[in-house]
């Protein structure tokens, strides 16, 4: 039978975690749940395909603290898929396509802090309650636009949150008290759009059950158009609530009007707006008489207003305008707010006009040319703007005696004046995102922290006494400035420059330094900053790198460029140069000593030298062959090699016995009388022995232990043993006792002749003579011994 047919089920893997085993696998198009390593603490599946979650996917992540599965298409979960994440903290499900929620799902999870299951397609909680042994549940998120149902003993388990997220827009069935039992509630976030609209007491029993005065309310998704829409507000306002925020709502004036009617009295203390879309024609009476003396703080961000012309004046909102110690119009398109209004901010002591249109003129007008009313005004915020002008913020600000922060940012200023006059009581200032390129005395000396980030800065030389944290990220710094300049600095960003490198002298000029970010830089690593910087980040040292060890990395030397600085080793053939080349020369001579001793050992040297002797006689003796010196060769019948100390014996006994006229004479060659003078001794040599049928060697002890005659013996050897010249063309004469042992080792074909071939002895005997003379001529003349 053919085999059964395998469905390919195999599932993908994600290795993209990084040292904190926090694993991004977002964005990969996976349709399932990847293999991921079971030492992950963070698991992020947000945005890809998937569609279900198996008993199996997640077996094994004991340690996992955070899963994300945010915007998939997940349909389907497996009853037992969560039992193994024991350790789980945070679950986002959100986004997905779950049409019914299941208790067993979270049975398992006891340390669920976070759960998220907004945007889902269920139209009710279901039984039994889901949230069923979630103890320990602080943040919790449900709801969407399917949601319809709202029930008793829904969030049973639930005892107290920190924050409740509720999307029902399209709720049509709330049971009073389904939200009541959870206490205590620390932020409550209500989408409730078309219940505000159309189902006016069921938006009040919601909100009746989450207001209470300590718990801050955000209302969502509104369209609070007249005096009905606002009806629901009443329960939130009999319950005392304090702190309304209302986010992505489109209002009217008569709106704004009937708030302040139905907050009338009500100890309200922040009213903030968020993404808000304003109406009408400017009209605000009757809201003239209402009482809202505890007023504390304005927040408006994100604002259009429709046909604005309608909104020219809010002079008939003063007697509300006079309360408030915090206002913050951001994003408004404002560009001017007029020296009359100010002058109504009698308390106000935090004001935040960022990212609208000021400019230099209009906010000369907004402060009152520099006198302005606002005496008391702490905390001023005016970045994101169209000034340009140093001078004139200066100007504007001196005499604001008690301001201590002032936010600058995201302006145009290209130059700071030489020197300025700032209010004594100054103390943080930020003039970060903008085109600077040189620092002045302007800055004020009572400055404790200053931010100068993303500018073109490439120095800085002011002395700071009092400054506790200076932020120059984004600049052009080649090197930290000097700590000197800072002796109470705690804190040093200094990101995203163009720093080589910095040491610890660098460092221990900033006597206080605790934290420092210096990552994101052009680093050397060279063998000084590689060490200490791998130091400083295991925490060896009173400064501690607050950012993260992988934004340290080499930029230099290029075969390290992108590698963490944390993770490099340099050799010791790089870090210590000098000693290398020192140690390395020493074991070089070292070694070269030993081979200069093996090789005398081995007489290498003298095979050598003897070769190139060879090579230069021979080359010599060609040239005179060349020149037609034929009639030279064969001068002699010998060659005689002998000690200097043996030359009685070869001028009285030798060269008589054979040269002495006879029928016929030998003629010998003697290197005293036949060698030419003025000539190289080798090409005399090698002249006698091509000139001679013969070489004799007369040995004895002196003739071993003379430098000369071992000399012309090496020679000797050389050409005569190493194939250039008959076996028979030697002739040894001993004149003592002399074994082959005391024959130098590297004349080994001369040792092995003398154990291979006879030799002449000289005889004690003088009645022996005769015969060594006959035996000598015989070899002489090629001739055999008849004895």
């Amino acid at each position: 039978d053919p085999p059964p047919t395998i469905w390919n089920d195999e599932r993908s893997s994600c290795d993209r975690c990084d040292l904190r085993l926090s694993c991004n696998c977002s964005y990969d198009g996976f349709t399932r749940v990847p293999v991921v390593t079971d030492r992950a603490l963070t698991l992020d599946l947000s945005f890809n395909n998937i569609t279900m979650v198996t008993v199996d996917d997640l077996t094994g992540h004991r340690q996992l603290r955070a899963l994300s599965l945010h915007g998939n298409r997940l349909a389907v979960i497996h009853l037992s898929a969560f039992d193994s994440l024991w350790s789980l903290e945070e679950l986002d499900l959100s986004d997905n396509q779950l049409t019914a929620l299941n208790h067993k799902w979270f049975s398992k999870l006891g340390a669920l802090q976070k759960l998220n299951l907004l945007n889902n397609p269920y139209s009710c909680l279901g039984s039994p309650p889901v949230f069923q042994g979630l103890a320990r549940l602080r943040t919790l998120a449900f709801g969407g636009p399917a949601l319809e149902e709202l029930k008793i003993g829904d969030l049973s388990g639930v005892t107290q949150l920190e924050e409740l997220t509720v999307h029902a827009n399209n709720l049509t069935r709330y049971e009073s008290g389904a939200l009541a039992d959870i206490w205590p509630l620390g932020r409550v976030t209500l989408s409730l759009h078309n219940p505000f609209l159309t189902n006016v007491p069921l938006a009040s029993d919601v909100l009746s059950d989450v207001s209470y005065p300590e718990t801050p309310l955000i209302l969502e998704d509104l369209h609070l158009i007249g005096k009905e829409t606002v009806q629901p507000l009443y329960a939130s306002a009999r319950r005392r609530v304090r702190y309304i925020t209302l986010r992505n709502v489109f209002v009217s004036d008569e709106a704004i009007v009937n708030f302040l009617v139905v907050f009338n009295g009500v100890p309200l203390t922040c009213f903030s707006v968020d993404s808000v879309t304003l109406t009408g024609e400017g009209r605000w009476t009757p809201a003239n008489w209402t009482y809202h003396k505890s007023f504390d703080e304005f927040f408006i961000r994100n604002i259009v207003v429709l046909d604005v012309f309608h909104f020219v004046s809010f002079l008939n909102l003063g007697f509300l305008l006079q309360y408030p110690r915090k206002v913050s119009l951001i994003n408004g398109k404002a560009y001017v707010m007029p020296c009359q209004t100010s002058g109504l901010l009698k308390n106000l002591q935090y004001l935040d006009l960022s990212d609208n249109l000021l400019t230099d003129m209009t906010l000369k007008e907004t402060l009152c040319g520099g006198h302005s009313p606002l005496t008391d005004l702490r905390v001023l915020n005016i970045s994101g703007n169209a000034l340009k002008s140093l001078s004139m913020v200066r100007w504007l600000v001196v005499k604001l005696s008690k301001l201590t922060h002032l936010d600058l940012s995201r302006n145009g200023y290209s130059s700071m004046p030489l020197s300025c006059s700032w209010p004594h009581t100054l103390r943080y200032l930020n003039i970060s995102r903008a085109k600077l390129t040189a620092i002045t005395p302007c800055l004020p000396t009572t400055l404790e922290v200053l931010d100068l980030s993303n500018n073109d800065l490439k120095n800085f030389y002011l002395v700071l006494p009092a400054l506790r944290e200076l932020y120059l990220s984004g600049n052009k710094f080649l090197s930290l400035p000097s700590g000197e300049l800072f002796p109470n600095l705690q804190t040093l960003k200094i990101q995203s420059n163009t720093l080589n490198m910095f040491n610890r002298s660098d460092l221990q000029l900033y006597r206080r330094l605790q934290n420092l970010q210096a990552g994101q830089n052009k680093f050397v690593c060279s063998c000084d900053f590689v060490p200490f910087l791998q130091s400083v980040i295991k925490g060896h040292g009173d400064v501690y790198l607050t950012d993260e060890e992988e934004s340290y990395v080499c930029d230099s030397p290029l075969y390290l460029q992108g590698e963490p600085v944390g993770q490099v080793r340099l050799s010791v053939v790089e870090c210590h140069r000098v000693l290398f080349v020192s140690v390395s020369c020493g074991v070089a001579l070292f070694v070269a000593i030993l081979v200069c001793i093996l090789l005398w050992r081995l007489h290498a040297f003298w095979y050598l030298k003897m070769t190139w002797a060879w090579l230069k006689a021979k080359r010599s003796s060609r040239r005179h062959r060349g020149r037609g010196d034929s009639e030279a060769l064969l001068s002699f019948d010998a060659f005689v090699s002998y000690s200097e100390r043996d030359a009685s014996w070869v001028e009285n006994f030798l060269v008589p016995e054979l040269e002495e006229p006879r029928p016929r004479p030998l003629t010998l060659c003697l290197h005293k009388r036949d060698f030419l003078p003025g000539q190289w001794i080798v090409d005399n040599i090698m002249s006698a022995m091509e000139r001679s049928r013969r070489t004799v060697f007369v040995l004895s002890e002196n003739f071993v232990q003379s430098d000369w005659c071992r000399y012309e013996l090496d020679f000797s050897h050389f050409w005569l043993f190493d194939g250039h010249a008959g076996r028979d063309a030697a002739i040894l004469i001993l004149l003592e006792p002399l074994s082959k042992d005391d024959i130098p080792k590297r004349f080994y074909k001369l040792r092995k002749l003398m154990g291979s071939t006879t030799y002449l002895e000289w005889p004690q005997e003088e009645e022996r003579t005769g015969e060594f003379w006959r035996s000598l001529r015989n070899a002489l003349r090629g001739e055999e011994d008849d004895d």
